[in-house]
C-alpha cells in the first residue's frame, strides 16, 4: 500500500503516525508544505508552490490514496480527481477561530472518502460520518524516570517542588499570566519553570524532574503534552480545553477545571504530597500501536470500498 501523506509541518505525533503504518508495510511518502512554519505562518506563496509540489509527486509515483493531515492541506489533495482521499483533522483547523478555516476543513471532511479526528470534542462538533482516533503516545520514550536522575540530567539542582509550563511563554494563547498567577497564590513552596524550546528526546525527563505539569491555555486542539505527562505519571494540573477533560479526568492527583480556586487546589495538594498520577495506566489504550492498528484499517476500508464502475476504488500494493 503506497500512501501520499501530505502535511503542513510534521509534529512529533505526525512522525510518529508515519512510523507505526511503516512498520505495518505501508510505504508513506511525505510532502510538506515549503517555507518556514514560524509564529506568523506560511505565506499564501509557500501554499502557492505547494501545489504544483503535490501534482508532480502524484504524477511520479503509483499511490493507492492521498492523505491530507490538516485542514489546509485538504485543497491540494481533492484537486486531483483519481485517487481516494483520507483527511486528518488536527483540532486549529476544525476549531479554529477563523471561519474560513473551519468551512474549508468541515467541506473537505463532507468530501473525503474517510474523516479522522483525535477526540471526542471535535467529535462533536463535526456533523458528517468519522472515525475517533486519538494520537498515540510512544510510551517508550514518555516512561516513568526516578525524579533524581531526571533533575540531575537537565541540571536542575532543587529541592524544591516543580510546576511545569510547557510553553514559550510570549503566546497569549498559553496564558503564562495565569499560570504565574496561580502558583503565586498557591499556599505551598512551588517552583514555576517554563521550558520551551528544547529537544524533544530531552521532554521526558523534563516532565520527570517536575511534581505536576501546569497547563492554562485559553483554547487548544490538543493538546499532546498532557498525554505524554500522563505517561509519566506526571500530575497534571490544566483548564477544560481540548481533549484534557478525556484525557485525565478521575486521574490521581490531576485537576482539570476553569476555575482559579480549583486549579490552586490542585496545585497545593501535590506540592504537599508530591505522589505520582496513575496516567499511565489510561495511556496503555493510547499506545502507537493502537494508533498503527487504526489507521491500517481506515486505509483498507477506503481501498476496498467500490467506486461507480464497481471495481475497489484503489489498488493496493504489497498490503
Amino acid at each position: 500500500m503506497n500512501v501520499l501523506q501530505l502535511v503542513t509541518s510534521p509534529r512529533p505525533f505526525f512522525d510518529h503516525q508515519v512510523s507505526v503504518l511503516e512498520a505495518r508495510g505501508v510505504d508513506c511518502t511525505v510532502c510538506t508544505v515549503p517555507g518556514v512554519d514560524d509564529a506568523g505562518g506560511r505565506s499564501p506563496s509557500d501554499y502557492a508552490r505547494f501545489y504544483p509540489a503535490v501534482l508532480s509527486e502524484i504524477r511520479s509515483g503509483e499511490y493507492d490514496l492521498i492523505h491530507a493531515n490538516y485542514g489546509l492541506t485538504t485543497p491540494f489533495a481533492f484537486a486531483q480527481p483519481i485517487r481516494p482521499v483520507v483527511v486528518s483533522l488536527w483540532g486549529t483547523d476544525l476549531m479554529s477561530d477563523h471561519s474560513w478555516l473551519r468551512w474549508l476543513s468541515r467541506r473537505a471532511a463532507r468530501s473525503a472518502d474517510a474523516t479522522i479526528v483525535p477526540s471526542q470534542p471535535m467529535s462533536d462538533a463535526l456533523e458528517t460520518d468519522h472515525h475517533v482516533i486519538p494520537f498515540g503516545v510512544d510510551t517508550e520514550q514518555f516512561r516513568p524516570i526516578p525524579q533524581a536522575e531526571a533533575r540531575e540530567r537537565i541540571g536542575w539542582e532543587t529541592d524544591r517542588p516543580i510546576a511545569l509550563f510547557p510553553y514559550d511563554t510570549e503566546r497569549g494563547v498559553k496564558d503564562f499570566t495565569r499560570a504565574r498567577r496561580l502558583v503565586e497564590r498557591a499556599d505551598a513552596d512551588l517552583e514555576l519553570r517554563p521550558v520551551c524550546g528544547v529537544d524533544y528526546e530531552e521532554i521526558p525527563y523534563y516532565m520527570n524532574a517536575s511534581d505536576v505539569l501546569l497547563v492554562t491555555s485559553k483554547r487548544e486542539s490538543g493538546p499532546m503534552v498532557v498525554k505524554e505527562a500522563a505517561a509519566c505519571n506526571l500530575p497534571i494540573v490544566s483548564t477544560d480545553v481540548g481533549f484534557v477533560r478525556e484525557t485525565i479526568d478521575g486521574l490521581a492527583n490531576c485537576v482539570v477545571s476553569d476555575d482559579d480556586d480549583d486549579l490552586i487546589a490542585g496545585l497545593e495538594r501535590v506540592a504537599a504530597d508530591r505522589g505520582r498520577s496513575d496516567g499511565r495506566d489510561v495511556i496503555d489504550g493510547l499506545r502507537l500501536e493502537a494508533l498503527g492498528d487504526r489507521l491500517h484499517e481506515v486505509y483498507r476500508r477506503v481501498l476496498e470500498r467500490p467506486d461507480r464502475s464497481g471495481q475497489p476504488t484503489g489498488v493496493s500494493h504489497g498490503t
